[in-house]
């Protein structure tokens, strides 16, 4: 019974991509910054070859790595979390998602306001934590919608828990998603629901993602479709809206993502569970917290042993992430890198460094592969070059 335990350290790149300065992020290396951070500390992932990927210059590499290691170059162009879980799966996406960088046209705002009955506030490209204390009691008092993006192909609505109950930003953030297509198509609307008074707004876990359907079969389909199981951990239903998912678990952060995912590996199943641990990104890497991004890999590292005893004979995990956040820089947007490939299981032989991969859709390639799944993606697989027999 063979089953991948495919794991995205949400924004966990290493180091920047030739055309990085084409994106604004030349000089960008998110586990080079993280690796200064108070506490770092990843010896496991070491172990497998963390620091023994090409192009990684901090450490200490092992003499002998017991795991396969590699990076991916992106082959889509974007980095954005909607993109890079897209081309992981075998989508390389050859425009661009939309983004506004001058906030979103007159036409879409009015067509929102009518569908939602409610004003709106905003409309620009701002931090998310910024943006609540900025407007939040203004919203209190009116009951306007806060809107907003970022550098990345976002829709962002914002609203007190108290003025807007969560079902209802929900099912304004719905509306929003089929007002936003076409040129307006943006990857993603995520409803953010907030909470407490002026000058102490929070943020709560009730964060939701509506994502633009992908446009053609992923390796999630695929899995699906040859008749095995699909498991998705964190915000992986939202990415790809709900497409080839057998069972979904949404998360709180990534304590909660790692115990879901234990939860799983006890679970008799053929197939994938897809997990997304989305702190590194979206409380670290966009709030510029070297130290707290820091402790963060440092707990996940602390957690591995558990994972890799859970592995069964026939199982594969798999580590990787689907963009850069580098909290070093003056940016709070995602950076465009290389992703990871860490790898471990018994099938596996030691210590292969798989090297320079052109696309992350070598991934999907290569769990479909494992999996002896039929379909079509545009990477290649490497499992071949893995396999231990």
């Amino acid at each position: 019974m063979k089953r991948v335990f495919l794991i995205v350290l949400d924004s966990f790149g290493v180091g920047e991509m030739p055309d990085a300065a084409d994106f604004g992020d030349k000089g960008s290396n998110t586990l080079a910054a993280v690796s200064r951070g108070k506490g770092f500390a990843m010896p496991n992932m070491a172990k497998l070859g963390l620091f023994s990927i090409d192009g990684v210059t901090v450490g200490p590499a092992v003499e002998n790595p017991e795991g396969v290691f590699g990076r991916c170059a992106e082959a889509s162009k974007g980095k954005d979390t909607t993109t890079g879980h897209w081309e992981i799966s075998g989508i390389v996406s050859k425009k661009p998602m939309p983004t506004f960088p001058d906030g979103f046209p007159e036409e879409l705002l009015n067509k929102l306001s009518e569908a939602t009955g409610r004003g709106i506030l905003c409309n620009r490209p701002y931090s998310g934590t910024a943006v609540i204390q900025d407007y939040g009691e203004e919203h209190v008092k009116t009951g306007d919608l806060i809107v907003y993006t970022s550098a990345d192909s976002v829709l962002q609505i914002a609203a007190h828990e108290s003025v807007v109950p969560v079902e209802t930003l929900y099912e304004y953030c719905r509306m929003a998603r089929k007002i936003c297509q076409g040129p307006w198509a943006v990857g993603r609307v995520i409803a953010r629901p907030f909470e407490g008074e002026p000058g102490h707004f929070t943020r709560t876990s009730r964060r939701h993602d509506f994502s633009l359907e992908p446009p053609e079969n992923t390796m999630l389909d695929w899995i699906r479709e040859d008749g095995k199981t699909v498991l998705a951990v964190g915000k992986i239903r939202d990415i790809f809206a709900g497409r080839g998912i057998s069972e979904f678990v949404f998360t709180g952060g990534n304590q909660e993502g790692i115990e879901k995912t234990l939860t799983y590996m006890d679970r008799d199943f053929e197939g994938l569970c897809f997990t997304n641990l989305v702190d590194f990104d979206m409380l670290y890497g966009h709030r510029n917290d070297v130290d707290g991004y820091a402790a963060a890999l440092t707990y996940f590292d602390s957690r591995l042993p558990e994972l890799l005893a859970k592995l069964r004979e026939e199982d594969l995990l798999l580590i990787t992430a689907d963009h850069g956040c580098d909290p070093s820089t003056k940016s709070t947007d995602h950076s465009r890198e290389y992703i990871p490939i860490v790898m471990a299981g018994a099938p596996l032989k030691a210590g292969v460094n798989l090297g320079t991969r052109s696309t992350f859709a070598d991934i999907g390639a290569t769990v479909l592969d494992y999996l002896h799944v039929p379909g079509e993606t545009a990477g290649v697989s490497f499992y071949q070059q893995i396999q231990k027999n």
